[in-house]
């Protein structure tokens, strides 16, 4: 491609393990390119989410970058599941280790990004005010991006302290004294209200939703535990790449209904007590795709929820219902279902005795005044998409991304929306992300836009997009090896159902990531069918995409 000297290659978004990723990759390949944050430091989610007991959910070993020996080897972890803040020092190391910094200019939010037909060119203003050109427009912006606070009418009125799970204070906050309200029992509520008990004055927890909760299991890695890991790193890492979930983990093939109960409960008793995110998901090949199958993880768990509550009422609230256990992303916690055992501790089914305001000095249920000192707000994130529809992103005609998306996201392998020339998502919706290790996920999504960037710019390529047919039959793949599972009987952040008027669609795609990593290297050595390329002249070429959806 020829280069104009105020054009860049790429704009990339973010600066976490996606963009972080990004910037190593696009300018090893000779790119030049300018990041935007809108922090003012990197760590994507782990530098907003520091909130009391934040921790990532996977391992240290599976949830860390795998392009650098030398990364891999000089890096200590301190525990299994390392915290927010041991995040945050790992990505500020790779940004040093790797000089990333000079090329991300921070405290900079992107408030819309419009595509120049003309000159093939993305028009990228900032909050600062300027606006940069480039051939490329590349957001890593993350699935859980955007905060959702919670629509409850008074929200405003309250006089106490408040802070959303996802846009925490860089500052200690000290709740000792305090009455604290947390609403939501999601990942985010349940690391909280674990942290919170016995450090506040009283703990009120407004639960909507009971949701499962497995031990976490978490402890210190010893020197010996460390060297061990990093013997195995790269056998760890070559499987990983081909398996269901990109973690080396083989999935199991037998039915849970095969087994005789004894047998079951041996395997769930072992799965509890090593326990880890995948470990009931993983003791059976039926689990998310026969209700019988799925019932007796369920029941297992609301066993011990039963054995661990002193309280027979508490605990019969506390157990999930009227969702199969895995269709929403299970929750980590050691502690939480005995944090209902202490006297300083609430527990508020709120459908029972629904929220009907907040006022300045606590909540207001069907009950009566809940007084409190201090809200949390557990309750998430507008998931997958909310990071790119807050940006005004416009393509072909002026087309908004946000108007394209409203009926539910649409893209080709989860990299490129049709209409919308020459943007790659990272782990966008219609790509496996969420339901893998991300950080796998994040490596191969990148290599793969450096791949086929290098080969646009090595073709005189000047325009890469989805094919409409393609895209269509890609995202009606999704939902047809969605429709084979339970995940749909459950209103979960996966189809936007946390978010009021969000269309509900199942956008992660449940292929698995070893088979969505083989269907992308085919698609970019069979000469990307599926994408219309764009030369130098006016020639299209539009090559074939009748195998879209031959992947499962």
């Amino acid at each position: 491609m020829k280069k104009e000297s105020n054009v860049l290659d790429a704009v990339v978004v973010g600066a976490g393990f996606g963009g972080l990723y990004a910037i190593k990759r696009l300018t090893d390949a000779g790119f030049r390119l300018q990041a935007f944050e809108s922090g003012d430091g990197v760590g994507g989610t782990w530098y907003w989410n520091r909130y009391p007991g934040a921790r990532v959910d996977l391992e240290c070993w599976d949830y860390s970058y795998s392009f650098s020996p030398e990364l891999q080897d000089e890096w200590d972890w301190p525990e299994r599941y390392p915290t927010s803040s041991e995040l945050r020092k790992y990505l500020n190391h790779v940004a040093d280790h790797f000089d990333l910094r000079r090329h991300i200019q921070f405290n900079t939010r992107v408030e819309s990004a419009v595509f120049d037909e003309r000159e093939n060119l993305w028009v990228v203003t900032t909050s600062d005010g300027k606006t940069t050109k480039a051939r490329f427009f590349v957001p890593a912006t993350g699935v859980l991006s955007v905060p959702k606070p919670p629509e409850i009418p008074g929200i405003e009125s309250f006089r106490g302290e408040s802070y959303h799970t996802g846009r925490w204070p860089h500052h200690d906050v000290d709740f000792s004294n305090k009455r604290v309200g947390v609403i939501g029992t999601g990942s985010s509520g349940i690391q909280v209200i674990q942290a919170l008990a016995g450090k506040c004055k009283h703990l009120s927890v407004f639960q909507r939703t009971a949701v499962y909760v497995v031990p976490a299991k978490n402890h210190p890695l010893t020197p010996e535990m460390r060297e061990r890991v990093r013997a195995t790193y790269a056998e760890r890492r070559a499987v990983s790449r081909l398996t269901r979930f990109g973690i080396a983990v083989p999935f199991p093939v037998e039915s849970a209904l095969d087994a005789t109960p004894e047998e079951r409960r041996k395997k769930y008793e072992n799965a509890w007590e090593n326990s880890q995110l995948l470990g009931f998901r993983m003791c059976y090949g039926d689990i998310l795709s026969n209700e019988e199958a799925n019932d007796t993880v369920a029941e297992f768990i609301r066993g011990r929820i039963r054995e661990t509550v002193k309280s027979p009422e508490i605990a019969e609230k506390l157990m999930p219902r009227g969702f199969p256990f895995g269709t929403k992303r299970p929750c980590l916690g050691d502690t939480y279902y005995s944090v209902y055992n202490r006297p300083d501790v609430t527990l508020v089914d709120l459908k029972a005795t629904p929220i009907e305001r907040i006022v300045p000095d606590g909540i207001v249920t069907s009950e009566g005044l809940q007084q409190l000192d201090c809200l949390i707000y557990a309750t998430g994130y507008d998931a997958l998409t909310g990071a790119l529809t807050h940006i005004d992103v416009r393509g072909i005609g002026g087309r908004q991304l946000a108007d394209k998306w409203a009926s539910g996201a649409k893209t080709y392998l989860g990299l490129v929306t049709s209409g919308f020339p020459n943007l790659f998502t990272v782990t966008g919706p219609g790509s496996p992300g969420p339901l893998a290790n991300m950080s796998m996920s994040i490596e191969q999504h990148v290599d793969w836009i450096t791949a086929c960037m290098v080969h646009m710019r090595e073709r005189g390529i000047r325009r890469i997009d989805a094919d409409h047919q393609a895209e269509e039959g890609w995202m009606q793949h999704v939902q047809d090896v969605v429709s084979k599972t339970l995940y749909m009987k459950a209103n979960s952040w996966y189809i936007g159902a946390n978010v009021p008027g969000k269309a509900h669609v199942f956008l992660p795609y449940l292929g698995g990531h070893g088979t969505y990593r083989k269907k992308c290297d085919d698609i970019a050595a069979a000469g990307y069918p599926g994408f219309v390329l764009t030369t130098n002249g006016e020639a299209q070429v539009e090559t074939s995409s009748e195998t879209i959806g031959d992947a499962a």
